[in-house]
């Protein structure tokens, strides 16, 4: 379930209006991924170095690309002392979305991440065999967390929090914001977004990518909305993808299979109060495909989607929560 977040959302930062504070704008690289943060600040604070000093503490925890991070101890068994407080909100959340997405959503598909080509380590001849092999350690309930102590039922159980930690990170960043009392601001971290506040009185504006495959370019724009103290991720099939003998392999792995998902969906674009949430969610409708999904956003009417399929015949078609229409901006 591994995601390179960069893909379907685009802060559109050309909208921005005129407004009494100038707006402060960051940007740089963190994460194996670009940010852009803009905010507004009476002060007229630049806060680059905290936040940049905020993402790299992060990642020293629940970084899989980091061999001396504290999720990599986990995963290979090391001693580590007590997890911290990153590694327990993001277990915990991913627990929460495993249960609610009937594990949909499973972090300990790591091995098979792997073993499929989609993390740090080099890709596996894989057989059907292999796969059953790895799947045998798979399963959130294998793994429990009490008292900042990890058991494990098997030592070769692992963990990656990748599907939804860079939603966290947007989470993390926008309140270091809030608590220097800046209320106003967009951030976005590898294309995961969240927004709060206003703009000098109107909304943030975002908009979707259609879901054309390359792996560099940013594709033209889908839909546009405007958003307000709301987070949103995207999963897609279109970005992160290998070739192997002419057959595509994307990158979302089906935790119940142990095989890259093969539906209809081609995007999941998830809107909730917190971007984690939004992050994990897009992961697993992407895993659960187009009708299992409408079913489960039909029992889940707090979490907003816009979901792009393809039909019978190839063409693309679009599936949206009720609610989310009415956040669609008229200026597209």
């Amino acid at each position: 379930m591994k995601k390179t977040l960069f893909f379907l959302i685009i802060l559109l930062f050309n909208r921005m209006v005129s407004a009494q504070e100038e707006a402060i704008y960051l940007e740089g690289r963190a994460q194996g991924t670009t940010y852009h943060i803009q905010y507004f600040d009476a002060k007229n604070r630049n806060l680059q170095k905290e936040i940049e000093r905020l993402l790299k503490h992060f990642d020293a925890s629940v970084s899989t690309y980091q061999s001396t991070s504290l999720i990599s101890k986990i995963n290979h068994n090391e001693k580590y002392g007590r997890t911290d407080d990153y590694f327990d909100a993001c277990f915990l959340k991913a627990k929460e979305i495993w249960k609610l997405t009937d594990g949909a959503f499973d972090p300990t598909v790591y091995p098979l991440v792997n073993a499929w080509g989609f993390g740090p380590e080099k890709k596996d001849k894989l057989e059907q065999a292999k796969i059953d092999s790895l799947l045998t350690f798979v399963g959130f309930e294998k793994i429990t967390l009490t008292r900042g102590k990890i058991k494990k039922s098997d030592p070769r159980v692992s963990l990656d929090f990748n599907a939804f930690a860079q939603g966290y990170s947007v989470d993390l960043v926008s309140d270091l914001l809030l608590s220097k009392g800046i209320t106003s601001f967009v951030v976005e971290i590898g294309g995961e977004v969240y927004a709060h506040g206003q703009r000098d009185g109107l909304p943030w504006y975002i908009g979707l990518e259609q879901p054309i495959e390359n792996k560099t370019n940013v594709n033209p724009l889908n839909v546009i909305f405007q958003i307000e103290n709301i987070g949103v991720a995207t999963s897609g099939n279109y970005r992160k993808f290998t070739i192997e003998n002419g057959v595509k392999i994307a990158h979302h792995i089906d935790p119940k299979t142990g095989k890259p998902t093969s539906n209809q969906l081609l995007s999941a674009s998830i809107f909730t109060n917190k971007c984690i949430s939004s992050d994990a969610l897009a992961t697993a409708i992407l895993v659960m495909g187009l009708d299992k999904a409408k079913l489960f956003l039909a029992e889940h009417p707090e979490i907003q989607a816009y979901l792009i399929y393809s039909d019978d015949s190839g063409k693309y078609q679009v599936y949206i929560t009720p609610k989310l229409i009415d956040w669609i901006a008229d200026e597209q």
